[in-house]
């Protein structure tokens, strides 16, 4: 099998590319990247069972028809994704995201690929204490232009999905977190382990310490984009993908297992203003995902990761 990862050199990315090399082990892995961070270990060390390829570039200037070629599968996780600093750059979200996920649409949808696309869980932005896949548009309130253009790609690709035929799915992520070569410290999980080993305050959004959100992590963030290509799931249904849904004092009290003299410094931000919510992800445990992951494990593991960089 064929399958073409975009954006691989990223968190998600780096650590997906092996296990899919752990579990398609004849496989073909063709990875895209535009190396705009530089996450060069990304690339160290890959299993060498599989054929890897690598493609440095820009998804809106590559011809993604030749390289899609004989793809069994494309996942699409190249984007620009921190949704506090779309307000921002917003019109360089849109031109990158949307555009990016506009093409990769189009050439999966010409060379008969399938197409597993991510978005976000940072598309809830409701007063309703529960969420699902079921909430209408004005249900939705979305928050950051971030999550605004997640929106529009997932309407997008539906589209073509119902109307030409393109065989497809599209994934909301909570919050992602845990150890990967390519990771990155913005997201909430990560950023609070780096501030602690730093001895540095964490810092807490004034209105989300009681806030429920949902949390993804690594490990099943990675296996459920591997059973949703085991199990031909490209319904063109969009399906919320997390590991659980936490408050802000849940991942503050399972940090301080690890460093008991946490300090935390309380910020205001503006995207953090509405009522707590739940997301719920019934849609695809229905279809027998079972996730495995853990905050308290994830936590560990960045915690052993960077412990020794500061005495602790």
């Amino acid at each position: 099998m064929k399958i073409v990862v975009t954006g691989a050199m990223g968190h998600i990315g780096s650590y997906l590319i092996r296990k899919l090399g752990d579990q398609f082990p004849k496989s073909e892995i063709v990875m895209i990247d535009n190396l705009m961070t530089q996450r060069f270990p990304s690339l160290f060390n890959l299993p060498k069972e599989v054929n890897y390829s690598f493609i440095e570039g820009d998804i809106t200037q590559l011809d993604l028809n030749s390289i899609f070629k004989g793809a069994g599968v494309v996942i699409h996780l190249a984007a620009i994704t921190d949704a506090a600093a779309s307000f921002g750059n917003a019109e360089e979200v849109e031109n990158n995201n949307y555009i990016s996920t506009v093409k990769v649409a189009n050439a999966c949808l010409e060379t008969n690929s399938a197409l597993i696309a991510i978005s976000s869980t940072s598309v809830y932005g409701t007063q309703e204490l529960e969420v699902d896949e079921n909430c209408t548009e004005n249900e939705l309130q979305p928050q950051s232009p971030y999550a605004k253009i997640k929106i529009k790609e997932e309407e997008y690709v539906a589209k073509l999905h119902f109307n030409k035929g393109l065989k497809s799915i599209h994934c909301r992520f909570g919050t992602i977190y845990g150890v990967s070569p390519g990771m990155r410290f913005h997201t909430v999980v990560n950023k609070f382990c780096w501030q602690s080993i730093m001895g540095e305050p964490i810092s807490v959004w004034k209105t989300a310490y009681n806030q429920y959100r949902p949390y993804l992590d690594l490990v099943d963030a990675s296996s459920a984009i591997i059973f949703i290509i085991k199990n031909d799931l490209f319904d063109g249904r969009i399906y919320n993908v997390l590991t659980e849904n936490l408050r802000v004092c849940d991942l503050v009290e399972t940090l301080k297992g690890y460093i008991p003299d946490l300090k935390i410094d309380y910020v205001d931000s503006r995207i953090m203003n509405q009522l707590s919510y739940k997301v719920l992800n019934e849609r695809f445990k229905s279809k027998g995902f079972v996730s495995s992951g853990s905050l308290k494990r994830g936590i560990g593991e960045i915690i052993d990761l960077l412990k020794n960089s500061n005495s602790i």
